[in-house]
């Protein structure tokens, strides 16, 4: 059994990387492939370099989708779910490549666990200083297959999952079934989309295998945070708050809670990092004090892990003396 494994490629700006990406897949030691390019009307020459790409290699399967206007990379991956004919859905960035035997080593533990999303590990490649570094997005993890919707959530809400939506292989079904589709207009959609579709999962499983390699360079994501960027983070707190909020399972409603406190943490620190702005800092923390939060009593439950009450803690002392807190842990 070969199933068919879509790979799902957005196309903005990528002049520069498009080639070197489709040059891995065109490498791919599993055959059973189709390649769905989403062009989000990109302004230079991509499409140019693809067709060219598209007419030398003629045997290969694949799609162009092209939107009208620029609609963003949360339509672009939706586009390309609804596009997919495969049963598995693979995205792949178009600054990034794959290792060749990448889509073969996941589909064969597919095959073997049949799993809804099966992960695998990363390497960085650093541009700046030509450095490689292995497992740069690590998922860490006791086992290799999971098989409990509380189990999963519990380890993603420790950190222990990246939230990437590359990299890993997604049951097409399982996706279309739950309508869990990425929120339009969010810069770090890939963090909402998986947190959504992590209260839903019943089967995950794990290989070490190093199969992406993400490309660290000047027009990177993560090196091009501005305000506006930290403003959706606030937008996917939100989200997770109305999650907690509609949830009737009270374990999966604690752990939801958990993964606030430390998703909150997590974007104090790379605010902080990029920005260097005080000032913004005291508005965030006030902004977070207004969503969920330990109470008391549960500051005496076995429930919450005592990195997370400690965190809590100083998210939600008054607020200037929280960023004076942040700063000094965060400096010294």
């Amino acid at each position: 059994m070969n199933p068919l494994v879509t790979i799902s490629i957005p196309v903005f700006k990528c002049e520069k990387f498009i080639i070197r990406c489709l040059e891995s897949v065109k490498k791919q030691t599993y055959g059973n492939l189709e390649i769905i390019l989403v062009n989000d009307c990109t302004p230079d020459n991509s499409m140019v370099l693809i067709r060219d790409f598209m007419t030398l290699n003629q045997n290969l399967n694949i799609r162009i989708i092209e939107h009208e206007e620029n609609s963003g990379l949360s339509v672009v991956r939706n586009n390309g779910i609804k596009a997919a004919a495969g049963e598995y859905v693979f995205f792949l960035d178009s600054d990034d490549e794959i290792t060749s035997d990448c889509i073969q080593l996941l589909v064969e533990n597919a095959l073997k666990t049949d799993a809804q999303i099966i992960i695998a590990q990363n390497r960085w490649i650093n541009t700046f200083n030509n450095t490689t570094k292995d497992f740069g997005f690590p998922t860490i993890a006791e086992k290799k297959y999971y098989d409990n919707n509380l189990e999963i959530f519990s380890i993603y809400s420790k950190g222990r999952f990246p939230s990437s939506s590359w990299n890993k292989l997604f049951k097409k079904d399982f996706i279309i079934s739950n309508e869990i589709y990425f929120v339009p207009g969010l810069f770090a959609q890939d963090e909402l989309w998986f947190f959504h579709l992590l209260l839903k999962t019943d089967t995950l499983a794990i290989i070490d295998d190093i199969t992406y390699l993400y490309y660290l360079h000047g027009e990177s994501v993560i090196f091009n945070r501005k305000k506006k960027n930290f403003e959706n983070y606030l937008t996917i707190l939100h989200y997770m708050t109305k999650s907690y909020k509609e949830e009737k399972n009270k374990v999966l409603k604690t752990l939801i809670k958990s993964k606030i406190i430390l998703f909150k943490e997590m974007v104090l620190v790379m605010q902080w990092k990029a920005l260097k702005d005080g000032e913004y800092l005291k508005t965030n923390i006030s902004r977070m004090q207004k969503l969920v939060r330990l109470n008391i009593l549960e500051y005496f439950s076995a429930k919450f892990p005592s990195d997370v009450k400690k965190k809590n803690f100083f998210q939600n002392i008054p607020v200037d003396l929280a960023a004076k807190l942040f700063i000094w842990r965060f400096e010294r």
